[in-house]
């Protein structure tokens, strides 16, 4: 009789990879390879995870220092004023009002340039997102129209920071009030 070929002795798993051209050995990396690769992950994973913490906190640290330069170039533009404000107080009477107008330009100014205006109100329409209405008065003018503005309203970019507080007009006066006693 013939003697069995290697080729018979396989088995059925040897089969597959003679078939696909490949041995088994081969194919199949050892434990020290998949630990290595494995720690090498693992390694590049912690390197990133502490560079997006690091990332994170430099983030953080930046917006920081961006609000803190906003809000001191802004107090560096206010000093001017409360200098004007010390010089005003200082000055004989007559001209303490001018100097005082003056001011108010001034500060007028440093806000435009910050982006904050004021919201003019006197004569307009009440509007409840701009405004405040803290009184109602009887007069000459149409209910609804603010006839008096008591605190200024701001807005800094088209955002109200501070609503104007304003007496509103109730309408017409009518003398209704005197028959009646």
């Amino acid at each position: 009789m013939a003697q069995p070929t290697e080729e018979a002795s396989c088995g059925p798993d040897e089969e597959k990879n003679e078939l696909s051209g490949v041995k088994l050995e081969e194919s199949s990396p050892d434990a020290e390879e998949l630990q290595r690769k494995y720690e090498e992950l693992n390694n590049r994973f912690l390197r990133l995870a502490a560079d997006f913490e690091n990332y994170k906190r430099r983030v953080t640290r930046e917006t920081e220092s961006r609000i803190t330069r906003a809000i001191e170039e802004f107090a560096v533009d206010l000093l001017e004023v409360i200098d004007n404000f010390e010089r005003a107080l200082a000055a004989e009477d007559s001209s303490a009002r001018e100097g005082l107008e003056q001011i108010s330009k001034l500060f007028e100014t440093i806000l435009a340039r910050h982006g904050i205006r004021r919201i003019e109100s006197m004569g307009r329409v009440f509007d409840p997102s701009e405004h405040e209405a803290i009184a109602a008065v009887p007069s000459d003018h149409e209910e609804g129209i603010i006839i008096d503005e008591i605190c200024a309203g701001y807005c800094m970019n088209e955002k109200i920071i501070r609503c104007a507080r304003v007496a509103v007009s109730k309408g017409k006066k009518t003398d209704n009030t005197s028959e009646s006693e």
